[in-house]
């Protein structure tokens, strides 16, 4: 009896929520996809180059940087505070931000302006964690994973049409930069207005856990790891939380496949983002913006986030043997983007140009889902979420490092070909480090397999049922490489 009054007391502590987290994912999933409606991101550099008459070394040496000094500035203390404050705060800041970014695009008129936008813009990115972690509040752990995608599906769908609408402006409404700014600031002024009306939730992934069953949560991973009851000692369980988590993520390294994907996710979305970064000026640089509507940069982002999204679901139907073949697709794909990269910084040809870029960000793409597939799929979401942060810190510091070296007026200060072909050399030397890492895996798999294969031979009248025994040993050694 005391069993079914539990059962019917969840059930119905369950039906309440029940009836409103579908209305609430739907909501967030639309705020998402009118944050990312901001027609004139496409073209902020043309206009830059063009109505606002700064010079290219301006904007590639002086104004650019900054953006990647402002994110790595505001990564961990928005990564903490998203938490602590439970998302919407932080949410509320991304609006503001992104209302500063274009009110200082609009009437900014010096460098020190365009720098303070870079700032926001820094802020922007940081703050993206809030709206990707909101979702983990509303629904059930058996959703996740699918509420997870219905809204990136939301910010990809912005995105797309973002640009679709911002160069049909230029392209077919004649619509002048300056104007499609002055739109932009009224899209992101009213998801400010979506932001007020999002619900705050009333836990977080660490700092705002459930404590006792009274909301009939179920304890997270986390608190098993704390060890002892969830409802006692609620002063001292973050500590004890917080010191196995590292204790955790030191050994993580361990693990050869969360290792590689780790350094895969550091060192390749630092060269993907710089790229980012620049490529507008590349292009302006192969074909200057003479007039509003031979630039079609809004096109090309669109093209690139819908390839973006079909690699990144194709990735998902990927079966291969990823302990023996990771270290070779990341190096075939790496060569590839560097092959790409040269050919972006070395076409005259404005479409080569265009198509490369696609390409290349399709191609990063392809790589993602299976990064966080092979990083999670050991881990509880909490930890996964702590090795997530910790390798975009890392790429982030890395991302820096190279911008204050190769971008930076006060050290080398490079114009934009010289800089793309840094990071061609980048890219090329991690392509050769992952190829030379897969021949090694080959090589060890091959001299394991051998000694088996002589056994089998030497022993033709085994039992048949020693021989699944042994092909279960050579899989098991294989995971372990």
């Amino acid at each position: 009896m005391p069993k079914e009054e539990d059962d019917a007391k969840k059930t119905a502590s369950e039906t309440a929520p029940d009836q409103r987290w579908k209305l609430q994912v739907f909501y967030l999933c639309f705020y998402g996809f009118m944050t990312q409606m901001r027609p004139g991101e496409s073209f902020i550099t043309p206009y830059l180059l063009g109505a606002k008459n700064f010079t290219q070394a301006e904007v590639t040496n002086v104004i650019t940087p900054v953006l990647t000094y402002s994110y790595m500035a505001v990564l961990v203390p928005i990564f903490l505070i998203t938490d602590y404050l439970r998302y919407k705060p932080v949410l509320v800041l991304q609006s503001l931000s992104h209302i500063s970014i274009w009110l200082l695009l609009l009437l900014g008129t010096s460098v020190l302006a365009m720098q303070l936008m870079e700032f926001f813009y820094g802020i922007t990115m940081a703050a993206r964690i809030a709206y990707s972690s909101y979702i983990f509040s509303l629904v059930a752990p058996s959703r996740y994973q699918r509420m997870a995608s219905y809204s990136r599906s939301a910010v990809l769908l912005g995105v797309f049409t973002s640009s679709v609408l911002g160069q049909l402006c230029i392209t077919l409404g004649g619509v002048s930069f300056l104007t499609l700014n002055y739109v932009s600031l009224g899209f992101v002024s009213f998801s400010l207005i979506l932001t007020l009306f999002l619900e705050r939730p009333q836990r977080s992934l660490f700092f705002n856990r459930p404590e006792g069953a009274g909301d009939g949560a179920t304890p997270a991973e986390l608190d098993k790891m704390a060890g002892g009851d969830s409802t006692g000692e609620a002063r001292g369980w973050r500590d004890s939380v917080l010191c196995r988590m590292l204790r955790e993520l030191g050994a993580l390294p361990r693990q050869p496949q969360l290792r590689l994907w780790s350094l895969w996710w550091i060192f390749n979305s630092a060269g993907y983002y710089l790229m980012l970064y620049y490529v507008h000026i590349l292009w302006n640089e192969i074909y200057p913006a003479a007039g509003n509507r031979q630039v079609y940069n809004g096109g090309v982002d669109a093209a690139s986030t819908l390839l973006g999204a079909s690699a990144s679901f194709a990735a998902g139907y990927v079966k291969i043997r990823w302990t023996l073949w990771s270290e070779l697709v990341i190096g075939v794909v790496t060569a590839f983007q560097a092959g790409l990269l040269l050919l972006m910084n070395t076409t005259s040809n404005i479409w080569l140009c265009y198509g490369a870029y696609v390409l290349f960000r399709g191609s990063y793409q392809f790589l993602v889902p299976i990064a966080t597939f092979q990083v999670a799929a050991s881990l509880s979401k909490e930890l996964c979420a702590l090795v997530f942060g910790v390798n975009t810190l890392f790429a982030t510091i890395l991302k820096t490092i190279i911008t204050i070296i190769v971008a930076d007026k006060r050290v080398l200060g490079l114009s934009v070909h010289p800089q793309f072909y840094v990071y061609f050399g980048y890219f090329t030397l991690l392509a050769v480090v992952y190829l030379l890492a897969a021949v090694s895996v080959g090589i060890r798999h091959s001299r394991r397999k051998q000694p088996t294969e002589l056994a089998l031979a030497k022993e033709p009248c085994q039992l048949p049922a020693e021989v699944p025994a042994q092909e279960k040993s050579l899989e098991a050694g294989a995971v372990r490489a």
